[in-house]
């Protein structure tokens, strides 16, 4: 019988944080998509994807919500607990959900949770700098996210661009610099200009990865149900149905996957 290579002690090894940022080094794009279970953990490790996020946007794609917002971290849990379960290689990183880091030490416990489930890292939005460095004196590796913020739709009322106008596109300079200056491993640069991401991708010493920033990134995120066009809200356009030229979910996944490596997605008119 033919031995399953993604079983148990099957000696693949699981990717690390300095492992990503070698491939930044060497300029390997790095691809990534997110997930909420085990089937499609299993999936993406298969395909190869690097990163498998278990973002809070299953509150919208699995239960069915407006926004994000009503997910808790028990949600997050379940769900970390889901993909850990059949993930051999990935990297994965889990989102820390709305107000679970209004404080660094309210952060540390929510995100310790995640880890003690599965994940490699924790992800947070917007510039919460002294949240990040407490995070990671406790030895908790955090991923940055800047740009369009979800969790903050009530505050900036629509999801739209950000960054366009210069003060904005500087502030956002600035906010990545302190990030990584307060100790974020990764960072994702949700719904900016492409020349700005560009920018901001250079100067940072970590992995950018974008969604709705362009191909100049170092590595691409999208939500999967998005990507396979099966969502129940109308699919953004920085995304792309990889379904209309496969003959199934894996081979879709795998053309996304290529596209991210031979920097051919996202196009021009996947962006900003």
């Amino acid at each position: 019988m033919k031995k399953n290579q993604y079983a148990s002690g099957s000696g693949i090894k699981r990717l690390s944080i300095n492992q990503l940022a070698a491939m930044k080094q060497r300029g390997e794009k790095i691809s990534s998509l997110t997930a909420y279970d085990a089937s499609f953990s299993a999936l993406l490790d298969k395909v190869g994807i690097d990163i498998i996020l278990v973002g809070d946007s299953l509150g919208m794609v699995i239960q069915g919500h407006e926004t994000t917002l009503p997910v808790t971290i028990n949600d997050m849990i379940y769900h970390t607990r889901c993909v850990a379960a059949a993930r051999r290689r990935a990297f994965l990183v889990a989102d820390l959900p709305f107000m679970t880091y209004y404080t660094p030490l309210v952060a540390a416990e929510q995100a310790a949770r995640l880890l003690q489930a599965g994940a490699q890292m924790v992800k947070l939005e917007g510039p919460r700098n002294e949240c990040i460095s407490f995070l990671v004196d406790q030895g908790i590796p955090v991923c940055g996210h800047l740009g369009l913020l979800p969790q903050s739709i009530h505050q900036v009322g629509s999801y739209k661009v950000q960054g366009k106008e210069q003060t904005d596109a500087a502030k956002i300079i600035d906010d990545a610099y302190q990030l990584e200056q307060a100790g974020a491993g990764l960072l994702v640069l949700e719904c900016i200009p492409a020349g700005l991401a560009r920018e901001i991708s250079m100067q940072l010493s970590i992995p950018v990865i974008g969604i709705g920033a362009g191909v100049e990134c170092d590595g691409q995120v999208l939500v999967l149900y998005d990507m396979l066009n099966i969502g129940i809200i109308k699919r953004p356009r920085f995304s792309k149905n990889f379904m209309v030229e496969a003959a199934d979910i894996e081979q879709a996944i795998n053309a996304y996957h290529q596209a991210v490596k031979q920097l051919q997605f996202p196009a021009a008119e996947h962006s900003f």
